[in-house]
């Protein structure tokens, strides 16, 4: 008798954007008429910059000849880019990284969600509420829970991200083994110091821990004294893994491509507690399971750091972040408190009391607008919603001032 995976049947019914593009469908059904304004889920509207275009086509045409043909690459990605990656997302920021500590992969979605894989299922997780719901839905289907009550699964630790501790969650007060971190975050936009930083880095160190850091929006931070990298953080190589994705910084959302951090030094334990790399774990894992970004995408990814490459990402990342200053602006105009905004894509609005879903509805049902309910991303999220800048500015203009007219 074929039995399935029980753990599953403790996830909630659905994907939290997947219960969004359900009611937005019903909505448009009902009201064919109706122009509707995306400001809800991460993805990019903007096209691909010109240098990755230029590089993709150069590499399409390659693929047509015998003598620049390529056929399977190496699982860990094409030295052209690990190298690449290497100098000028790390090296070039006095982080000491190598290229063959990189790993190229189809998404930071992916690997944060696949990394669990390389731990025992009796390990003590801890998550910060809210959080982006990948991390903790991989934890569910592996079996490191117990039942969902109350609005948290049990067996998790919760790191209350909260108003009073500026969203940027306290360590545990229990011991905890593996500790999942995202600045800028996902979804409430909020930055850590190095000082911040600094205080996980040394936890790990003192409780033989393990940080899954998720750097995927790096690429919007303006403050220079905001570390982008927690490799920049001293002994932060021996207890922390790092994801990045093209996602966000060159809108490689429909194109792929994205990398983790292994360093050689990162350490876990086996169970008669004597270390052991991690690296060639997630080696052997990632030559298993993935065969390799495609040569074409690779070779876009490189364009990223090209002199053309670098003005037109950020070109594209200050665009977005325009979009998120107006929304910001307009947020605070109307007497909603919120933050985010400025070194991140994302806003975090308190709804006043209302239920996350209840706001939901409102900015749909009147103004067309669709956001992200924070209560999808845990209990703390209750009672906000999230606006992502993800949009064309005139759109962006368009919604603010829908969500002015219904608000005032």
């Amino acid at each position: 008798m074929i039995t399935i995976n029980e753990h599953y049947l403790k996830l909630q019914a659905s994907y939290l954007f997947s219960d969004i593009a359900k009611r937005v469908a019903t909505f448009q059904e009902n009201n064919p008429d109706k122009d509707i304004i995306r400001l809800g889920i991460g993805d990019v509207t903007r096209p691909l910059p010109k240098a990755c275009i230029t590089a993709l086509h150069a590499a399409v045409d390659e693929m047509a000849s015998d003598a620049s043909f390529h056929g399977y690459g190496p699982e860990q990605g094409y030295a052209f880019l690990r190298e690449a990656i290497a100098k000028h997302d790390f090296q070039d920021q006095g982080a000491d990284i190598s290229a063959d500590e990189i790993f190229v992969s189809d998404g930071a979605k992916c690997d944060s969600g696949n990394i669990q894989e390389l731990f025992t299922t009796d390990i003590k997780v801890a998550l910060p509420d809210p959080v982006y719901p990948v991390y903790l839905d991989t934890n569910v289907m592996a079996g490191r829970t117990g039942v969902f009550a109350d609005g948290r699964y049990q067996g998790i630790t919760y790191l209350d991200a909260v108003r009073s501790n500026n969203f940027v969650p306290d360590l545990p007060k229990e011991p905890v083994d593996l500790i999942y971190l995202c600045f800028p975050n996902n979804p409430t936009g909020t930055t850590a110091t190095k000082e911040e930083l600094k205080t996980w880095v040394d936890y790990a160190h003192e409780h033989k821990a393990l940080i899954l850091f998720d750097a995927a929006y790096e690429a919007f931070i303006r403050d220079e004294s905001l570390p982008k990298s927690i490799f920049e953080i001293d002994g932060a190589k021996e207890v922390a893994i790092e994801f990045r994705s093209f996602s966000k910084n060159a809108g490689f959302t429909g194109t792929r491509c994205a990398y983790t951090v292994v360093p050689k030094e990162c350490m876990a334990f086996d169970s008669k507690g004597n270390k052991q790399a991690v690296h060639p774990l997630w080696n052997r894992r990632h030559c298993t399971k993935f065969n390799g970004v495609s040569y074409p995408i690779q070779k876009a990814a490189e364009a990223v750091y090209s002199a053309e490459g670098k003005a037109q990402t950020r070109e594209l990342t200050d665009y977005y972040l325009r979009n998120a200053a107006h929304i910001k602006a307009e947020i605070g105009k109307l007497g909603f408190d919120c933050v985010g905004g400025d070194n991140s894509p994302y806003i975090w609005i308190d709804g006043q009391g209302r239920d996350s879903w209840e706001f939901f509805d409102l900015l749909l049902n009147t103004a067309g607008v669709v956001c992200t309910p924070g209560a999808g991303f845990g209990k703390c999220g209750q009672g906000y919603i999230r606006l992502s800048a993800f949009n064309s500015h005139e759109n962006v203009v368009t919604a603010m001032e829908r969500i002015s007219a219904e608000l005032k």
